[in-house]
């Protein structure tokens, strides 16, 4: 995956952040928001999309 367009998904619940994921930055303005299963929740929740720290 390309370093530029690397999002975390966290979730909303708990805060803990469970996927990295890529997007199109072109065409998709929005933030992402998807229902993914939750390790620390144990159950699916919604996840938003935060940016990762680069080094």
């Amino acid at each position: 995956m390309s370093q530029k367009h690397l999002v975390k998904l966290v979730c909303s619940v708990c805060k803990s952040s469970n996927y990295y994921t890529s997007r199109n930055a072109k065409s998709v303005t929005e933030k992402l928001n998807m229902q993914k299963y939750c390790k620390r929740c144990r159950k699916r929740t919604e996840h938003k999309e935060a940016k990762v720290k680069s080094s």
